[in-house]
């Protein structure tokens, strides 16, 4: 994009040099249009190509954060809270029902805190997004809704998050982890977030994490972490 448009510009350029020297008013104000335009896609992509960078560079980096016990569940409210007021900024008139079920006791876990919330934070941005999305739909009586919980199975702590957005086609459910997969449109999203997640969880602290959506229903991601 970057490249096209640039090469594009310099056409325009030398269209514009020479409608000034013929004196073509029209014409020249016609050509400062087009290359201001052109111009806005270059910062666009610009932009998009250095999100894509600082993203690969996130992905390859490793954590240098220290393991420290965790209370899981206030770490989900925490994030939860910070992930719907950063969207709700963004999306003027966009509310949702926030519902928690946390296992009372549950242990603390030996994690990276800043990690687990990265994940918890993309998790939670995802589902909003496919909230808002579905909203768009205007389907009568549809309520926004995510649902967050934990839950203690055997030796590892379950955490669950759940919307009931637009969902996930099944051949696509199981791309969805893969470096630079994105069902976003062009220019919102990178397609890192949700294997950055994986890694973290998978490679980082030993864990799980897979997803389960139904089209029209609604997804939910599964973390199940190690309590030892």
């Amino acid at each position: 994009f970057v490249n096209n448009f640039a090469e594009v510009s310099v056409e325009l350029a030398d269209e514009l040099h020479q409608s000034l020297e013929e004196d073509d008013k029209a014409l020249a104000q016609s050509l400062s249009a087009d290359l201001r335009l052109n111009m806005q896609q270059i910062a666009h992509n610009g932009q998009r190509a250095s999100n894509i960078v600082r993203a690969m560079l996130e992905h390859s980096s490793s954590s240098t954060g220290e393991r420290q016990p965790t209370d899981l569940n206030g770490l989900a409210e925490e994030y939860l809270k910070l992930a719907y007021h950063g969207f709700r900024a963004k999306h003027s008139g966009f509310t949702a029902i926030l519902k928690t079920d946390f296992e009372a006791d549950l242990p603390q876990l030996e994690v990276v805190a800043g990690d687990v919330g990265r994940v918890l934070l993309n998790l939670y941005n995802n589902a909003f997004y496919a909230l808002h999305q579905r909203q768009m739909q205007k389907e009568v009586a549809y309520e926004p809704m995510i649902g967050v919980s934990t839950r203690l199975v055997e030796q590892h702590v379950e955490l669950r998050v759940q919307d009931n957005g637009l969902g996930i086609p099944a051949p696509i459910q199981a791309k969805v982890f893969q470096p630079f997969f994105t069902t976003k449109p062009t220019g919102q999203g990178t397609g890192l977030g949700l294997s950055l997640s994986y890694d973290i969880v998978t490679k980082g602290h030993g864990g799980e994490m897979w997803v389960e959506s139904q089209e029209e229903q609604g997804t939910v991601f599964i973390i199940r972490l190690p309590t030892f």
